[in-house]
Protein backbone atom coordinates (compact mmCIF):
# COMPACT_ATOMS: atom_id res chain seq x y z
CA UNK A 1 0.00 0.00 0.00
CA UNK A 2 1.50 3.57 -0.92
CA UNK A 3 0.89 6.73 1.70
CA UNK A 4 -0.23 9.85 0.18
CA UNK A 5 1.19 12.57 2.02
CA UNK A 6 -1.00 15.54 1.90
CA UNK A 7 1.48 18.81 2.28
CA UNK A 8 -1.13 21.02 3.15
CA UNK A 9 -2.20 19.42 6.52
CA UNK A 10 -1.99 21.40 9.57
CA UNK A 11 1.23 19.96 10.53
CA UNK A 12 2.75 20.41 7.51
CA UNK A 13 2.17 24.05 7.84
CA UNK A 14 3.27 23.93 11.52
CA UNK A 15 6.52 23.38 10.04
CA UNK A 16 6.73 25.71 7.60
CA UNK A 17 6.14 28.67 9.97
CA UNK A 18 2.43 29.42 8.23
CA UNK A 19 1.04 28.68 11.70
CA UNK A 20 2.18 29.43 15.06
CA UNK A 21 3.11 26.94 18.22
CA UNK A 22 3.75 26.28 21.28
CA UNK A 23 7.35 24.69 20.83
CA UNK A 24 8.64 22.26 23.64
CA UNK A 25 11.60 20.94 21.84
CA UNK A 26 13.18 20.70 18.59
CA UNK A 27 15.84 18.88 16.92
CA UNK A 28 16.93 17.89 13.07
CA UNK A 29 14.39 15.72 12.43
CA UNK A 30 11.58 16.46 15.08
CA UNK A 31 9.15 18.81 16.74
CA UNK A 32 7.08 18.66 19.71
CA UNK A 33 4.74 21.44 20.56
CA UNK A 34 1.90 21.38 23.16
CA UNK A 35 -1.64 20.44 21.99
CA UNK A 36 -4.12 23.19 21.82
CA UNK A 37 -6.92 21.68 23.27
CA UNK A 38 -4.77 19.61 26.04
CA UNK A 39 -6.52 16.55 27.34
CA UNK A 40 -4.70 16.73 30.76
CA UNK A 41 -1.88 18.78 32.45
CA UNK A 42 1.00 17.59 30.42
CA UNK A 43 -0.21 17.23 26.52
CA UNK A 44 2.79 17.28 23.82
CA UNK A 45 2.63 16.71 20.47
CA UNK A 46 5.41 15.41 18.63
CA UNK A 47 6.01 15.18 14.46
CA UNK A 48 8.89 14.26 12.67
CA UNK A 49 10.13 16.87 10.02
CA UNK A 50 9.92 14.39 7.20
CA UNK A 51 6.06 13.40 5.60
CA UNK A 52 5.12 10.76 6.42
CA UNK A 53 1.65 10.09 7.49
CA UNK A 54 1.28 7.25 10.14
CA UNK A 55 3.77 5.15 12.77
CA UNK A 56 3.73 2.51 10.16
CA UNK A 57 4.78 4.67 7.40
CA UNK A 58 7.45 6.16 9.50
CA UNK A 59 9.17 3.15 10.83
CA UNK A 60 9.13 1.54 7.01
CA UNK A 61 10.76 4.76 5.55
CA UNK A 62 11.96 6.97 7.63
CA UNK A 63 16.28 7.10 7.59
CA UNK A 64 17.58 5.45 10.86
CA UNK A 65 18.95 9.13 11.67
CA UNK A 66 15.11 10.36 11.86
CA UNK A 67 14.07 7.09 13.83
CA UNK A 68 16.64 7.79 16.22
CA UNK A 69 15.86 10.91 16.81
CA UNK A 70 11.97 10.56 16.99
CA UNK A 71 12.56 8.03 19.38
CA UNK A 72 14.95 9.87 21.77
CA UNK A 73 13.26 12.94 21.39
CA UNK A 74 9.88 11.40 22.78
CA UNK A 75 12.26 10.07 25.90
CA UNK A 76 13.60 13.79 25.86
CA UNK A 77 9.95 15.12 26.35
CA UNK A 78 8.93 12.70 29.53
CA UNK A 79 12.24 14.10 31.22
CA UNK A 80 11.42 17.38 30.48
CA UNK A 81 7.46 17.31 31.37
CA UNK A 82 8.44 15.05 34.62
CA UNK A 83 6.36 12.15 33.26
CA UNK A 84 8.42 9.39 32.74
CA UNK A 85 7.81 5.85 33.97
CA UNK A 86 9.64 5.84 36.41
CA UNK A 87 8.04 9.01 38.34
CA UNK A 88 4.21 9.03 37.75
CA UNK A 89 4.25 7.73 34.03
CA UNK A 90 2.51 8.63 31.11
CA UNK A 91 0.55 7.57 27.91
CA UNK A 92 2.16 7.62 24.16
CA UNK A 93 -1.12 7.81 21.28
CA UNK A 94 -0.74 7.86 17.93
CA UNK A 95 -3.87 7.48 16.10
CA UNK A 96 -3.32 5.85 12.17
CA UNK A 97 -5.84 5.74 9.18
CA UNK A 98 -9.83 5.95 9.04
CA UNK A 99 -10.63 2.81 12.22
CA UNK A 100 -7.75 4.85 14.21
CA UNK A 101 -9.71 7.96 14.22
CA UNK A 102 -6.41 10.02 12.73
CA UNK A 103 -7.99 13.64 12.51
CA UNK A 104 -4.21 14.89 10.85
CA UNK A 105 -2.23 13.05 8.36
CA UNK A 106 0.97 13.29 9.28
CA UNK A 107 2.43 11.26 12.12
CA UNK A 108 1.79 12.89 15.69
CA UNK A 109 2.54 11.03 19.00
CA UNK A 110 0.39 12.89 21.92
CA UNK A 111 2.52 12.24 25.45
CA UNK A 112 -0.33 12.79 28.62
CA UNK A 113 0.42 12.55 31.56
CA UNK A 114 0.45 14.97 34.86
CA UNK A 115 -2.71 12.83 36.67
CA UNK A 116 -3.89 9.30 36.47
CA UNK A 117 -5.26 8.84 32.83
CA UNK A 118 -7.90 5.58 33.49
CA UNK A 119 -7.76 2.99 30.87
CA UNK A 120 -7.62 3.33 27.30
CA UNK A 121 -9.81 1.09 25.97
CA UNK A 122 -13.12 -0.77 27.24
CA UNK A 123 -13.98 -3.69 25.11
CA UNK A 124 -17.34 -2.77 22.93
Amino acid sequence: MGYTYDPENIFARILRGEIPNSTVYETEHTLAFRDINPQAPVHVLVIPKGPYVSYDHFAQEASEAEIVDFTRALGKICEMEGVEAHGPGCRFISNAGHDGVQEVPHLHVHILGGRPLGRMLSSA
